[in-house]
């Protein structure tokens, strides 16, 4: 409609001036051009938005884009937000204001040992109890730290079972809908750097700590509830979302994701996540039994989401300081870091941006803040499917910031 308008107050004004002046036809884009830049703002904005959308590009593939204005708290732009479509790693948003919300802004990631038994002349007669918190940071210098920390409670020797406790979960180490073809990270609740290789790096840090084990087991099991704590490894969920949404992390997404299930009910699974994410979906204002959701990356091609759903989600964090003071330092910044480090790079949208990227296969998606050049402060969602190459989407949605920040 506002295209229509504006191009109905151009043929006017064009008609008026050529019958005045005697103008050609090559002058109308010109006086186009003028009127245009003459509008306040947002409907030189919305003007330009609605131009966006005769690009070629929307001929043969799908779209769905919707801006809101955060400051007067109204809709600005949409053009088929509803259409559900494939979020890819948006989905991480909806990951991480979930955490946020439901865990709380200072949650821990923990990964913890203990022992059960007594220490006599150097010997534990009992059993060592590792207990994975599915924290995808926890490293080999952590799993040194768990060694020394055994060796100084005077241990030497351990006569009985090394227990490695992967209740947090259910067992299964990858997520519904993911191919089988992808770099999948694996799902299980005791990592190290980022491998399903803990009990092998464990064993060999206690040896290199000249702890004996000639006489352990190795095992799994629950920790039993008169364990003594020896020693934990955390992380702030600070430092988790920083990964997770600057570099597009599918394993940190994934580990998040399995924190709030294992909140909910214990083995977590992935249901019980999703009815948290259905919470906050509610919560916003959407109702969620329109979208499908499968994981916490956005891995999956079972997930559907809309423009609409991101930016309500993105509008829910801004209006709660506590989530969305931890959510933005998290974001990408256009032509400074993460995901969007190389895009936007000299131009009004550079350094304003701050949003989160999606890449899939024929799926190119970006939702996130900045500020128009009113100051006022807006929110947006763009999701291009079926895109066979994804740069001329990319082009499109960073020539849409451009507009937003111009």
């Amino acid at each position: 409609m506002m295209k229509r308008l504006f191009l109905g107050i151009i043929c006017l004004l064009s008609a008026t001036l050529y019958a005045q002046t005697e103008l050609t036809v090559s002058e109308l884009p010109a006086i186009s051009d003028t009127i245009e830049s003459q509008l306040p703002w947002p409907q030189k904005m919305q003007s330009q938005l609605d131009s966006m959308m005769s690009d070629p590009l929307l001929d043969y593939t799908q779209m769905g884009i919707m801006v809101w204005d955060l400051t007067d708290d109204q809709q600005l732009f949409g053009k088929d937000q509803r259409q559900l479509l494939r979020p890819a790693s948006t989905m991480k948003l909806l990951t991480a204001i979930t955490a946020l919300d439901y865990l709380g802004t200072n949650y821990q990631f923990t990964t913890s040992l203990y022992y059960t038994g007594e220490i006599k002349k150097h010997t534990l007669n009992g059993d060592l109890y590792c207990v994975g918190g599915m924290d995808p940071a926890f490293s080999s210098e952590d799993m040194e730290a768990f060694a020394a920390s055994i060796k100084q409670l005077g241990i030497t020797s351990i006569n009985g079972c090394i227990v490695f406790d992967n209740t947090m979960k259910d067992s299964l180490k990858w997520g519904e809908g993911w191919c089988w073809d992808d770099k999948n990270p694996t799902l299980t609740p005791l990592l190290v750097d980022r491998n399903d290789d803990f009990k092998n790096q464990f064993v060999n840090a206690l040896a290199n700590n000249d702890i004996n084990l000639e006489n352990a087991r190795l095992l799994e099991g629950d920790l039993p509830e008169d364990a003594t704590l020896i020693s934990k490894r955390q992380r702030h969920i600070d430092q988790i979302l920083l990964r997770m949404l600057k570099d597009s992390d599918n394993l940190y997404a994934e580990a998040t994701y399995f924190q709030i299930a294992a909140r909910t009910e214990h083995p977590a699974k992935s249901l019980y996540a999703q009815r948290q994410q259905r919470a906050l979906l509610e919560r916003a204002g959407l109702n969620s039994s329109r979208y499908r959701l499968a994981d916490g990356s956005g891995l999956s091609l079972y997930n559907y989401l809309s423009a609409e759903s991101l930016l309500h989600l993105l509008r829910y964090a801004y209006k709660r300081p506590n989530i969305y003071n931890h959510l933005l330092p998290a974001l990408p910044v256009a032509g400074e870091d993460g995901t969007l480090r190389k895009r936007m790079k000299d131009t009004a949208a550079e350094g304003n941006i701050q949003a989160k990227t999606g890449t899939l296969t024929g799926i190119i998606s970006l939702a996130g803040y900045c500020t128009a050049s009113n100051d006022h402060r807006l929110c947006f969602a763009i999701i291009n499917q079926g895109v066979p190459r994804a740069r001329e989407a990319r082009d499109f949605q960073d020539k849409i910031c451009r507009i937003l920040c111009e």
